[in-house]
């Protein structure tokens, strides 16, 4: 499937301050799309889980279609950079305590709580910890707002309301862009700042609205091994504990402090709020199993011809689950659509870019490990670069592809942060399509794949596909499509290759991943966040110290 006229047209124009010239852009390979998939999320890779023997079949498969595509090594003569993980366990852990207030007030594990630590060390033990309510626990300058101003919570137990204070503002009005979550909603910063402010634990209050998702996903989530990047230092830098716990006790704690849950939460909404000492101190103790292991990242570039030392990278993971929960007897998730489809997009790309020839900017095709363990290998590369991330221009990632068939609209994650945007806006209209909102943007799904480790760091990425307006069937067809995917297979061992699946969708999608990083790849401009982006400032100070 070629590309429109009017679409060639715009890939190759100088739109948006590009260089690109005019050009016809390959097709999309189809059978790529379809033996890479169906290859990875075979039963003889089970599941793709780091660390086992199905990533090595994983990853020399990649390798084999790299090579084949007509890529190089991406790491100085070696298709691989290492990732190097360790693995905690939390055992024994005791009932968490909170002693001084009204009655005694304890937290049992999983029931009640959650608990887990960064820290590579045998045991945690935090013994009458002071207690404060940090409201968000937000540190936003460029917002005018710090829920840690005025207060010393080092040494002490900071409890943190789940999302950002103005999510149930409607639209995306507000001062955290309102119903849409910005990373400071994310339980992920709640705790780097936490940390960053010398707390020795950092409690999350779980409430399912704001969340979006039910305790269910926290206790399966945060019990069990749990994979952290094994750093120098240990994350001694780290709370010692971090976790959740349920709203209903969180509502008991106040009140044995003589604090009324719903009245301070309110506060908490307000700019200018102050954290509130609970006059009550936590205890809590566990031990940690500790294994040391590794995984890697697979990377390949095509070299650019003018301006090799400027980088255009396009993203994949390759990991899945592994073995996992038995249905029907069958107990390997196999991860088709996610995300086998996702590093089939990225080889098909590879195809494509190899087929035109070297841009003018040195091309990086890079599938990570370890995105469903949290990101770890996307965010090891970001911390340790194989490319300077000044010298970075920006990227496409890929996280699933459309196998259900072509569609009207086109929906971008995180939408209102990055120029990156308006570029896509013009290929996606090219295509005769629109682009609808993100339909769920309170879940925060920009910061739940691999291009958010990019972006923390200050290079845009770019993240969307294709909604669920089918040209075939409309929006009731796509809609049922998507639920039968998240409640029948995603995560599932029924996350299975279909060979009735529709690759029509799928190609357009590509065929934009393909136009926008040509484009960047092609170009001699940065394209930057929008000036309200909470990721503006570590940019302008990349770019400015290169």
């Amino acid at each position: 499937m070629r590309l429109s006229p009017t679409f060639a047209v715009i890939l190759g124009a100088a739109a948006l301050s590009t260089s690109a010239t005019a050009q016809t852009a390959p097709a999309i390979s189809v059978q790529t799309l379809k033996d890479v998939t169906k290859t990875l999320s075979s039963d003889a890779y089970e599941g793709r889980k780091p660390t086992t023997p199905g990533e090595d079949k994983a990853t020399d498969y990649i390798v084999a279609r790299f090579k084949a595509a007509g890529l190089k090594p991406g790491n100085n003569g070696s298709w691989f950079q290492p990732v190097p993980l360790v693995e905690l366990t939390a055992r024994d852990v005791t009932p968490m305590t909170f002693s001084g207030g009204k009655t005694p007030v304890a937290l049992q594990y999983r029931q009640d709580m959650v608990l887990a630590t960064y820290r590579v060390t045998p045991t945690i033990a935090i013994k009458d910890s002071p207690v404060v309510f940090v409201g968000y626990g937000i540190t936003a300058p460029e917002r005018g707002w710090d829920d840690y101003a005025g207060v010393d919570v080092h040494g002490k137990t900071v409890v943190i309301l789940v999302n950002d204070p103005d999510w149930q503002t409607p639209g995306r009005d507000g001062l955290f862009e309102g119903k849409a979550m910005t990373y400071y909603g994310r339980w992920t910063y709640k705790f780097e700042e936490a940390a960053r402010h010398g707390a020795t634990a950092a409690i999350i209050v779980h409430d399912t609205e704001p969340a979006a998702y039910g305790w269910g996903v926290v206790q399966s989530s945060w019990t069990g091994p749990q994979l952290e990047l094994d750093e120098k230092g240990d994350h001694a830098d780290q709370s010692a504990a971090i976790g959740w716990m349920q709203l209903a006790k969180a509502k008991d704690l106040f009140a044995s402090a003589g604090q009324n849950f719903e009245t301070l939460s309110a506060s908490a909404k307000t700019k200018g709020f102050t954290a509130v000492p609970l006059g009550v101190t936590a205890s809590v103790s566990f031990a940690n199993t500790i294994k040391r292991q590794a995984s890697k990242n697979v990377i390949g570039i095509l070299p650019g011809k003018t301006a090799p030392k400027d980088y255009v990278f396009y993203t994949a993971h390759w990991d899945h689950l592994g073995h996992c929960d038995a249905v029907n007897g069958d107990d390997i998730c196999n991860g088709a659509l996610d995300n086998a489809s996702g590093v089939a997009g990225l080889v098909a790309l590879a195809e494509a870019n190899a087929k035109t020839g070297p841009a003018k900017r040195s091309l990086v095709f890079l599938s990570v490990t370890c995105e469903e363990c949290g990101l770890l290998g996307s965010r090891y590369y970001a911390e340790h670069p194989i490319y300077p991330l000044a010298q970075t221009v920006g990227g496409v990632n890929m996280d699933g592809l459309n196998v259900k068939g072509r569609t009207r609209d086109f929906v971008v994650a995180g939408a209102g942060k990055s120029e990156l945007e308006d570029r896509m806006k013009l290929l996606v209209e090219a295509q005769d399509r629109v682009i609808k909102p993100e339909p769920n943007p309170e879940r925060g799904g920009y910061f739940r794949s691999d291009h958010f480790s990019f972006a923390k760091l200050g290079v845009p990425m770019f993240d969307g596909g294709a909604g669920e307006d089918l040209r075939v069937g409309g929006v009731a067809a796509g809609h049922a499509a998507t639920l039968d995917y998240i409640q029948n297979r995603y995560h599932k061992p029924q996350d299975e290759y279909n060979a009735a699946w529709d690759w029509s969708g799928a190609v357009e999608d590509v065929q934009l991943y393909y136009a926008l990083g040509r484009q960047l790849a092609d170009g001699t401009d940065w394209p930057n966040w929008y000036k309200s982006a909470e990721f503006r400032a570590v940019r302008d100070t990349s770019r400015a110290g290169k």
